[in-house]
Order: C-alpha cells, then structure tokens, then sequence
C-alpha cells in the first residue's frame, strides 16, 4: 500500500483546522512531521490537495473529492482497531471429544453454550484420543476433550473431571447374580472392549495389569453403543465408563458387575496446542466446561 492511515489522519486534520501548526498539535505531532506527510502522500502520488494561501490550507477540488473517501477509510480503520481491541464475538469453535465424552457429555455442552452465548456456533468431533490430539496437535482443532493420559511436547494437558469404567454383562449372563468377581471370574471371561488408541482401553489395560496377556479378548470395537449390544447379545462382559451406562442399568438391560481388587478410576482432560491464540470463545469454553466436573 502506498499510503498510511496516518498520513490520511494528517490529510484530514489539515482539511478540518486549515492550518497544519493546529492540525499537528491535534495528532500530537511536530509541525514538520506533519508537513513531512502531507508532502510525502502528494509526492507519491504526484498531486495536490490544498491551495497553500500563506499559513492557510485550503482543500482544492481534489482534495474535497478525496476527503469523504478518506473519512469513511479511517472510521473502518478505526472501527477494525476497536475490534481488536475489544473483540468479543465468539463465532465458531471446533471442538473435538472422544466417545464416550462426545456421546454422552459433550452434546449437552454444546447445547447450553450456544445457548448461553448469543453468535457462538460450536463444531463437534468424534473419534478416539490419539485422532483427537492429533487434530488438536495440527490446529484442525481449537480444544479437545479426551479420555486418555497423554504427554506430547506441543500440547497443554489439563486434568478436567473423574470417571470410573465399570465392568458389565447381561442380566442373564452365568456372572450377573455373583457378588464380586474374582481374578480368576475375569480370566474365564470373554470380553468386548474398546480398541487400541482410546482413553477407555487405556485405563481398561491398567486396571487389568497382570492378567491381560492371559485374559480372552473376543470383539475390540470401536463404538460405545456397539459393545453395550454386543454385551447385550451374550457375547461377552464388557467395560466402560459409568456415564456410558447409566440409562442400560437404569433400564435393567445390563448389570454391573463389582470387582473390587481392580482399580478402575480415571480422569478426562481437557487439551489445546501450547501455541495457539486463547481468544474469548476458547477461554468462554474452558470456562464452561468447569460446570461439567461435577459427576
């Protein structure tokens, strides 16, 4: 660009006090910065704006063509520079979940934000938490909600409400009336879990630790809804979050199953990209998502 915004405001200030001492002192400049960038703009472009009457600065029929154009540049400009100062509007925020928080949790969320903030659009995606830190990770998205541990050099990890998995089966499954089950009841077993690379299969293999290698994994299933059927079914017992399953218990379609030996407590985060701009949409959701750690 060949101009300044500030050479407009000197252009204008002079067209308004007609004098450049007074239209100095009201830009708080020196007398002869101001006269610098009235010249230079002139020189640049090979015009004249003023009729120079001794100290009296006259706009000629250039300069009153010009000086509306220039009125309406400088008041977007000034406009633009309050927004950035001051910006406020949420626009859109992506927002990745894994399972079990994007089916059960994360719709509400979205939801009550969009309601609370008037202009917020939030976009959700699904997938298990190695997809989600990479989205986050590759800036395709601004936050992520997971259910895995993680540690990656780029990203801000940051411990957000607690979960417990639970082991189930169907109500008439041989193990639903037993009262607790032992190791050995989990090694006889045959099992429906979620795959590699998610949160609930991570804290699953922890809890199990010691018996996995010798433990009968029939179906690994990408989808909450497609174990709870398959558990359903007869095809195995399963386990994952409590929050998963509230409704299938609440409804006697599955049963819980206690093992108490077995340490089956987690925690979900929250993630962002160490570099990237926390604006008001962002920090609004953080904030929001403050409500939700209540179990």
């Amino acid at each position: 660009m060949r101009y300044s915004l500030r050479q407009l405001e000197v252009f204008l200030a002079a067209a308004h006090f007609e004098n450049i001492t007074r239209a100095a002192e009201s830009l708080s400049m020196s007398q002869s910065a101001a006269s610098s960038s009235l010249r230079d703009i002139e020189q640049q472009f090979d015009i004249q704006l003023f009729d120079r009457v001794g100290k009296r600065l006259q706009l000629n029929e250039l300069g009153r063509v010009l000086r509306p154009r220039a009125e309406a540049l400088l008041e977007q400009a000034q406009a633009f520079e309050r927004d950035l100062n001051q910006h406020q509007d949420l626009g859109l925020l992506k927002v990745g979940a894994t399972l079990t928080i994007g089916n059960y949790l994360a719709v509400e969320m979205m939801a009550s934000f969009m309601t609370d903030h008037a202009g917020a659009d939030v976009q959700l995606k699904v997938a298990n938490t190695e997809t989600i830190a990479r989205m986050v990770e590759n800036y395709e998205l601004d936050v992520g909600l997971i259910e895995g541990e993680l540690q990656h050099p780029d990203l801000d990890v940051m411990q957000w409400r607690e979960d417990d998995l639970v082991v189930f089966c169907a109500p008439n499954h041989p193990l639903a009336t037993k009262g607790q089950l032992s190791d050995e009841d989990l090694l006889e077993a045959q099992w429906v879990v979620r795959e590699y690379g998610s949160g609930t299969r991570q804290a699953f293999d922890r809890a199990m630790q010691g018996l996995l290698g010798d433990m009968h994994i029939r179906h690994e299933l990408q989808h909450t809804e497609a174990i709870k059927r398959a558990v359903e079914a007869g095809l195995g017992i399963g386990c994952l979050s409590e929050i998963a399953l509230r409704d299938a218990f609440r409804r006697g379609s599955l049963v819980p199953l206690d093992v108490p030996q077995r340490n089956f407590h987690r925690r979900f985060y929250i993630i962002l990209h160490k570099q990237k701009f926390r604006g008001p949409g962002i920090n609004l959701w953080l904030k929001h998502c403050e409500a939700y750690t209540v179990r």
